[in-house]
């Protein structure tokens, strides 16, 4: 085990609970000795409380405050956290068996590397896998161009480089990996390794993505401008494409989520 890096995950959260104990099982059964798992509950009264107490014993930190959103969560559970490396993993999201251990070797392995991925699955809310993340390889000409392809839940970074350009900005709702993607890409290489599935996002009526997503483009735009990105770049004419198509993206899902 002393051989093995720490990984610290955080999971921030708020009113999951109808998803929470699939996530927290997720990382606790990952079977990897040199974990560090943080929970940062946001003041939820939905039972969420009562689920993180039955893994109380198995957790190095937890809290349940009110606090101003998931950004902010993330922010105070990496200031507790000791780990080599570090990851989050949002409470409807989940591991698959294996991605600690993984990621966590390959880190070691590899030392010019800051942050690996694996590929990632999109899920029901009863789990089912319904699609697939457009993963790839990418840099940080390629991100701030809007080539973004790093499936955050399946994303791991190492802790000196995340002392070096964090905290996550909380002004954004949306766009936080994004920035903080941008941001480590300005220090140190990525690697993504394909065909090695390390995490499920799920997609449900009530998770951001769906409700709020038109929120999240104006926020990778900022980013964009903020680094001195051409109004003439593929970022911009993929945001003004979705912006066009906007309803039909709202109206599919609306229908897939009345079929279920």
């Amino acid at each position: 085990m002393a051989d093995l890096p720490r990984v610290s995950v955080v999971t921030p959260s708020f009113n999951q609970a109808v998803f929470l104990e699939r996530t927290i099982l997720s990382v606790l059964e990952q079977e990897y000795p040199n974990l560090e798992y943080i929970i940062i509950d946001g003041g939820s009264t939905d039972g969420s409380v009562e689920i993180i107490q039955k893994y109380a014993d198995r957790l190095a930190y937890w809290i349940s405050e009110p606090d101003r959103g998931q950004t902010d969560a993330i922010n105070k559970g990496f200031s507790h956290a000791t780990g080599d490396i570090l990851a989050w993993l949002n409470s409807d999201d989940t591991y698959l068996p294996g991605a600690l251990a993984g990621a966590a070797s390959f880190l070691q392995q590899n030392g010019k590397v800051g942050l690996v991925y694996g590929d990632m699955n999109f899920i029901d809310e009863h789990d089912r896998v319904i699609g697939k993340f457009n993963a790839a390889l990418t840099d940080l000409k390629r991100l701030r161009r809007g080539y973004i392809h790093v499936p955050q839940p399946a994303a791991f970074f190492r802790a000196d480089l995340w002392r070096q350009v964090g905290p996550l900005d909380p002004t954004f709702f949306f766009a936080m990996d994004y920035d903080l993607w941008v941001r480590l890409a300005q220090k140190s290489d990525f690697a993504y390794l394909k065909g090695e599935t390390w995490a499920n996002f799920r997609l449900h009526s009530g998770g951001k993505t769906v409700v709020s997503d038109d929120r999240n483009w104006p926020e990778l735009l900022r980013v964009h401008y903020r680094d001195g990105g051409s109004f003439f770049s593929p970022i911009v004419a993929r945001y003004w494409l979705r912006k066009l198509l906007a309803p039909y993206i709202r109206w599919r899902r609306r229908k897939m989520f009345d079929h279920r």
